[in-house]
Formats: structure tokens, sequence, C-alpha cells
């Protein structure tokens, strides 16, 4: 009998979810838990494993289309049922409307992507895909590395993020530069060499101007929330100067022992979570949240860590943060980053934030002036590190200029909530914490 592939529950207020993209194909095979196809649904995005090996029978529901939790989607075959003829996605895939669409309704999209490719290209390109997650692909853009190249060690042939990694390390020093990231919290990754150049133009984009492209699942939930969020909370923006000098040589010290000793890249977000731990102690107003015509003073600081996906922003969340040390907070901090990026998180890991830190630096940002992640009442922007000329004060209070590391923070604050003498004596705080830094990095 095929085992029937369903859509699944991802958390008890979930009801539906949006079938985004297939990674196979009708006739495919298949291993037990290797990703099969993506969805999205109002709290996160997600790769869903395959129920049991065999063989990708049939698609009864087409990309693109929402349906409720427990809908049969499709069903895998074992190997010597599904021998005969696989069923055709498209003439069985349901439609919006939960009737199965018609052939001649399927417009190719492939066709408009990459107008002047060839169908087999078109299939090297989609088997590319379907056998990496977001993370390599995006991994293997900034290095000019062509997939077709890079052997896979997962399930299937699957390309692991420390398939792409090893491959690239393998490589020359003459290389291709890769496209250089703007986050300062990072090392930049070492460059491809010129013979692993693309081979082949680089996929044309989504979208050309002109087009009326619908929304995504993603992009409608987000512009829904930002415009409640804008409408409920009174925003106010405060902004100060941080002297960031000391943590930039305390990392540039540390980061290649933390990395050998833990197992994982000493970056700067820590220092600011950190800061801004320790400032919401002795300030708990700031991880408060307004409910009806009461304040919420809530006892864990659960810290929303924004982060930028290809497809959108997401803000899963560190639970109990300030229960953590620092390597603790460099830990969860890159679990999270890691796993919103490769689609591994959970409903539960997008709920129950407290406060919230957002990154706008890490693109070149000077500052920015973030919307409130309802329902807290404060969000904390980091701008970028940059060197300027500061006056320094010394211990006998002589001036000089010198050249320091720089950093904007700013603190976007519901003013029902927070007055504005408080936002501003939490931030000094997280100021001084950052440039009087006196903790052990570990």
């Amino acid at each position: 009998m095929p085992t029937d592939i369903i859509m699944p529950q991802m958390g008890e207020s979930i009801v539906e979810g949006t079938i985004t993209k297939w990674l196979k194909k009708p006739g495919d095979k298949v291993q037990r838990d290797e990703p099969l196809f993506e969805i999205s649904t109002d709290k996160v995005d997600a790769e869903i494993p395959a129920p049991a090996a065999g063989v990708l029978q049939e698609i009864r529901v087409s990309e693109g289309t929402t349906v409720g939790v427990n809908t049969i989607v499709g069903t895998i075959a074992a190997e010597g049922e599904a021998a005969s003829a696989p069923a055709k996605a498209s003439s069985a895939a349901i439609g919006a409307q939960g009737q199965p669409e018609k052939q001649e309704d399927k417009k190719p999209v492939a066709s408009k992507l990459t107008p002047s490719s060839s169908a087999p290209a078109q299939e090297s390109a989609e088997e590319e895909e379907a056998r990496s997650s977001p993370l390599v692909r995006k991994i293997a853009r900034e290095h000019g590395v062509h997939l077709s190249q890079v052997s896979g060690t997962g399930l299937g042939g699957r390309i692991t993020k420390q398939d792409i990694l090893s491959f690239i390390e393998a490589q020359s020093p003459a290389a291709v530069a890769p496209t250089p990231l703007a986050s300062s919290s990072a090392a930049p990754p070492e460059p491809a060499p010129a013979t692993v150049a693309r081979t082949t133009p680089p996929a044309a984009p989504a979208a050309f101007p002109g087009d009326l492209v619908p929304m995504t699942n993603m992009r409608k939930i987000i512009a829904q929330r930002m415009i409640e969020s804008r409408r409920t909370s009174a925003h106010v923006h405060c902004m100060y100067e941080v002297d960031f000098t000391r943590i930039v040589s305390l990392r540039a010290k540390h980061k290649n022992g933390f990395e050998q000793r833990h197992g994982v890249r000493l970056t700067f977000m820590p220092f600011f979570v950190r800061a801004a731990i320790l400032a919401v102690q002795q300030w708990p107003i700031i991880n408060a949240s307004l409910e009806g015509e009461s304040i919420r003073y809530h006892r864990q600081i659960n810290v929303g860590i924004a982060v930028a996906l290809d497809w959108g922003l997401i803000v899963p969340v560190l639970k109990n943060a300030g229960d953590l040390n620092f390597l603790g907070l460099q830990r969860g901090i890159t679990d999270l980053g890691e796993r919103a990026r490769s689609k591994k998180l959970k409903p539960e890991d997008v709920e129950g934030s407290t406060f919230t830190v957002t990154n706008p630096g890490q693109f070149g940002a000077v500052f920015g002036l973030p919307i409130i992640n309802q329902p807290n009442s404060a969000i904390m922007g980091v701008g970028g590190i940059t060197k300027q000329p500061l006056v320094v004060t010394d211990k006998e209070g002589n001036d000089s200029i010198a050249i320091r590391s720089v950093v904007h923070l700013t603190l976007g604050y519901d003013h029902r909530v927070i007055d504005g003498a408080v936002a501003d004596q939490f931030m000094a705080l997280v100021k001084k914490n950052l440039e009087d830094w006196n903790e052990e990095v570990g």
C-alpha cells in the first residue's frame, strides 16, 4: 500500500499550511526523513521530511496551494509498486478551491524565469535545488560555486552545509572573490578558485520589471504584522553612539581560540544581547508588555533575534536568555540563525519573545528605526561598526582625538508603556555595559 504524505500540524495553533515547493518530482526515489517539500505557515517556513522510503508516486497538492493540516498532499509507493507509470503531479494536483487542476491551465514557470534555457538545463537546476538547503545555495552563490561540482554526503546525495564548506576549503587560493558579507560579526569566507566559477549563467530573478507577482505567504504575514504593530504601539525611538573599540579588540584576540574550544564562531551579537539583558534586569519595564489596561512584567527574558532570509524575515526566540552565560548566548544565537536559514525552526521557536534585537548594521546601515515586534514593548536596533574620529578623555582629564570603532544603537519603544526618560536610562546602561565590558568571553 502506498504511504500517504500529509500536511503536518506545526504547532497547536496552526490549522493550515501552504506548499511553497516540492523538492522531488513524481517518479523520483526518496529516502525516509529526506526533505520532500517545503511549507509556509503563519509561524514558520519549514522543510518536511519524507514519511517513508520509496518512490514519489503522486503529488496531489500543487505548489502555492494552502490546505488544512492532515490533508493528504501526495503518496509514496514502494519501489517495485511504483515501477509502472507514476502519476503526474499536475493531473492530480488540487487547486486552491480543492478541485483537480487541468493540465492546460498550468503554465510552466521555468520558461518565464529562464527563457533561453533548454529543458535539460532546467531539470538539472531543479535537481540541484532539490538536493540542497537554502543555506547551502546561499553559500554557493556567495562563492561562485555551481552545485553540480559538489558531491553530497547526505541522504539521497543531498549536499550538506559541511559538503559545500569542505569543497570551498579544498580549493587552491587562486580564487574568484566571494560576494562580501557586510556583517562585522563574522570573518569573510575564503574565496573559491577561478576553476569553480559558474560555467552557466546565474538563474534569472523570479520577477521582471513590470510583472505583477503574488505575495508569498510569509510576505503577507510580515505586511500584516508590521501594519498591526504601527497601529497598536505609540512608536518612539532614541539613538546612542557607543565606543565599541574594547569589544572589537577583545573579539579579535579571542575569536580563533573561542572557535577551537567551543566549535562555534565568536560574533558580536552576544555582546549586544548580554549588555541589553543586564540593562533589562535594572529596568524590567523594557521587558514588559501591555495587556488591556495592565502591564505584564515578565519573569523571564526571552530575546527575539531578527534573522534576514533570502525570502523574508523571521524572529526566532532565545528562551530564558537571562539565565545563559556568554557561551550559551553565542551557541543559542548561532543555532537559531542556522535553523532559520535552513527551515528547521518549529513554531515554538518563534513564540514568547519579551524583547527583540535586530541588526540592520550587518548590511551597512548606520542605524535603523525598527518597528516593535508585538507584543513586546521595545526593540533594539544594532547599526554597523565603523571607524571614526572621537574625542577621548584620559584619566587626567586630557582630551585627544583618536580613531575608534563606533556603533550606533537605536531603541524603538512603546510610549504607552515606557517613558522617554526610562528608555534613555536603559540605553545609557547598555552603552556603559559595552564600553566598560569586563566579562569573560569563555
